[in-house]
């Protein structure tokens, strides 16, 4: 192996992020659907030529966490690296060939310098709408994944730089958004175009064996870092238990159980204790379910550990097949993300048992999509897909309060700007502020969830939702309450309708309005030991009522 001094080791990694992050702004200017461009529901990564993750951009644990073994799965099966030429690329969106559910397409560029395979340039988008039974393809009332959208094989996309017109055209046409999806696969292509390009620079500069041998050894440098976090964990097994609501049909409180033990530099996550896999599409692959126990390690490491396939060697996951998170073919999994999270905070309830003074109370643990399909006023004839991901509060942490309204834990979204949403749908927005008393109470307090409420000018319109923690709410932790559970409710006149936390077909009319309220986090530790100045801080900027103030706090008002 070529040797490198630690100081060109260290300028060709963050090389290798900041080409990864150029992808990300590749992906970011020249997408054209809003989930894209102002939600950031995308990923990019650079691997080595031997299919290893390696440095990725600051974008979404969930994609990043998975695509190396999306990858796997499509090098042993359907195309082997040896049938990788220059200037392929290669598309899915299968869930059981690696995938997540079917709005993510993956896709990877082979990167050659001087012969060699020396790279592969990777993205993952969320896009729009593919097709199925609702609007932006979340379906709450599948039994199978044939009804949640079109579904691609691992295929070449892509042969000698050429993109495969009639593989583009069957997207646009299985899509109640051709334009929209089309530019978004463009950009997702070009930005693997971005990766290769930062390279071959690498390669111009300091030679392809050196690039090689550092990729190698910031992949083992991951591996060493992460085994000494596990190493720090007391040695054992623990366990923790919490529920997905339902899912969406007949199945209620799907349980999800980690068991985590920790021996010496190695930990293993049983999963196995989980429910049976359910008829709706709350279902987790198990390539999401590694996803989440990785999600959850990586946080433990506090930023000490650099997200590549090294931090995944020491881990090892367990998932009984046939399972919520190990779900059989053709189970659906739009949804996907309800259980996926779950996972997320279940592995965190168990270390919480290890290292309490680690470890935060739970978050809002749950992706809260909605997307509502209403005419183009502007367009006659012509149809929209409006798409959004709300978030909520984090729990609290053993040394400060929780966020409030901010994305946390598997995913990494952004906020979409009221503006921009009125601008380019038939809704006006007549809410959007922070919920009091929504944050568990503790001694640290749980972070606010949000309160989105929007009203149709369309003539009607199709809306479906898909959300979580309505029935169990995120957890607190040492003496810490829960955070509150999330809403859904359909005003029509003076009739106000509470509604399910999944659904899809509801009918809108014009000048209906529809609230979605999302959950607080969990408060850490007991409420007794706030500190009694900000529990008047927290009354004062409306954080909580005067009630909770002395319900949770015994604090009594001076008004």
């Amino acid at each position: 192996m070529t040797q490198l001094d630690p100081i060109r080791l260290e300028v060709i990694r963050n090389a290798l992020i900041a080409g990864a992050e150029e992808m990300n702004l590749s992906i970011w200017r020249t997408a054209r659907s809003t989930v894209v461009r102002e939600t950031l529901d995308y990923s990019t990564a650079l691997f080595d030529g031997e299919g290893r993750a390696v440095a990725q951009s600051t974008r979404i644990p969930i994609h990043l966490n998975s695509m190396s073994v999306c990858l796997d799965e499509i090098v042993a099966g359907p195309i082997p690296l040896d049938q990788w030429s220059e200037g392929d690329v290669i598309l899915t969106n299968d869930p059981y060939s690696g995938g997540q559910h079917l709005p993510d397409f993956v896709a990877f560029q082979p990167i050659f310098a001087e012969g060699r395979r020396v790279a592969i340039s990777a993205s993952i988008v969320h896009h729009v709408d593919v097709g199925g039974g609702a609007p932006g393809s979340y379906f709450a009332g599948a039994t199978e994944i044939y009804q949640e959208g079109l579904r691609l094989p691992p295929v070449k996309l892509a042969e000698n730089g050429k993109i495969k017109s009639e593989i583009l055209q069957i997207i646009r046409t299985n899509s109640r958004e051709p334009e929209k999806i089309a530019g978004d696969v463009h950009a997702q292509v070009a930005c693997l175009a971005v990766g290769q390009a930062a390279i071959l620079r690498l390669t111009e500069r300091y030679g392809v064996d050196a690039l090689v041998a550092a990729m190698q050894e910031i992949v083992a440098q991951s591996e060493r870092a992460m085994r000494a976090v596990i190493s720090e964990l007391p040695v054992g097994v623990y366990e923790f238990e919490d529920f997905v609501d339902d899912d969406g049909q007949n199945a209620i409180g799907l349980k999800v159980v980690a068991q985590v033990e920790v021996s010496g530099d190695e930990c293993t996550v049983d999963l196995s204790g989980s429910a049976d896999q359910a008829p709706g599409p709350v279902n987790c692959t198990l390539n999401m379910a590694r996803s989440g126990v990785y999600c959850a390690l990586l946080c433990l490491g506090e930023g000490k550990v650099m997200a590549n396939s090294g931090a995944y060697a020491p881990i090892g996951v367990i998932c009984r097949p046939g399972s919520i998170v190990n779900c059989l073919a053709p189970a659906p999994v739009a949804n996907r993300m309800a259980t996926g999270h779950r996972v997320v905070t279940t592995v965190l309830g168990a270390l919480a048992k290890a290292v309490p003074e680690k470890v935060p109370a739970a978050y809002y643990g749950v992706s809260y999509v909605a997307a509502l399909s209403a005419p183009d006023p502007a367009v006659p004839g012509e149809r929209r897909v409006y798409f959004e991901v709300e978030v909520g509060g984090w729990g609290g942490h053993p040394t400060a309060d929780g966020a409030d309204g901010y994305s946390a834990g598997f995913h990494n979204l952004a906020n979409s700007p009221v503006e921009m949403c009125e601008s380019l749908f038939p809704i006006t927005f007549t809410e959007y502020s922070l919920i009091t008393d929504s944050g568990g109470a503790g001694k640290h307090r749980g972070g606010m969830g949000l309160a989105r409420e929007w009203r149709l000018n369309a003539d009607w319109g199709t809306l479906s939702g898909n959300f979580e923690r309505f029935r169990y709410p995120p957890y607190g932790l040492n003496g810490g309450a829960p955070g509150s559970p999330g809403r859904f409710v359909h005003y029509r006149g003076d009739e106000v309708t509470e509604l399910p936390s999944k659904i899809s077909g509801l009918a809108l009319e014009a000048g209906d309005r529809v609230r979605l309220q999302t959950s607080g986090g969990g408060g850490w530790g007991d409420p007794a030991h706030r500190d009694t100045s900000k529990v008047a801080d927290d009354l004062a900027s409306g954080r909580i009522s005067s009630q909770a103030a002395e319900n949770a706090y015994g604090h009594q008002s001076s008004d």
